[in-house]
């Protein structure tokens, strides 16, 4: 399988994503398709991009049924916009069950130290699992923990906390903006 290199150094199959790259959305110039002048300085380029950004990672969700079975997706502080399009902030591929646009939205709280799934502006649905194994539609912000499913499209993720007030660990940083 051919894969191809985008401009920050991104590895993908243009078979599976396209044209455009499904870590920075940024376009192929395929003028430099392949083309490595100097590969540590694209990683370390990146590297120092991705410092340079503020919002610190609160959680992930985890693709465990769907196309995208197997990948990750960071959620950063205050609200994380869920579907298809590039300008989303979870973008989730392969999935034409989940609106273009905001299906769903997953908010992290920094003054609570929580984070709560809300439905989107979008036409689709988000369900989360309860705990005798049926699913119910997130009408309003509802609660998620560690560990908790939730649907969207026909993906299921699961729901890492990094920050919150999770059994046996509590983490926010906010402790740590001092240090």
């Amino acid at each position: 399988m051919a894969l191809n290199r985008c401009k920050n150094g991104h590895l993908f199959s243009e078979k599976k994503h396209g044209k455009i790259c499904p870590y920075c959305n940024i376009a192929l110039d395929r003028e430099k398709v392949g083309v490595l002048e100097d590969p540590l300085g694209l990683f370390s380029e990146t590297y120092l991009d991705e410092l340079e950004d503020k919002k610190r990672v609160v959680g992930w969700l985890v693709c465990v049924v769907g196309p995208s079975k197997g990948k990750d997706y960071r959620i950063l502080p205050e609200k994380n916009f869920v579907g298809r399009s590039p300008d989303m902030d979870i973008r989730i591929l392969g999935d034409n069950a989940v609106n273009l646009r905001n299906h769903a939205v997953i908010m992290y709280d920094p003054e609570k130290n929580h984070t709560v799934a809300l439905p989107g502006d979008a036409q689709g649905l988000i369900y989360k699992l309860n705990i005798d194994d049926t699913w119910d539609v997130v009408y309003e912000p509802k609660n998620i923990l560690s560990g908790d499913r939730i649907k969207i499209g026909n993906s299921e993720f699961i729901f890492v906390a990094f920050c919150g007030d999770n059994e046996g660990f509590k983490f926010n940083w906010r402790d740590f903006d001092d240090a």
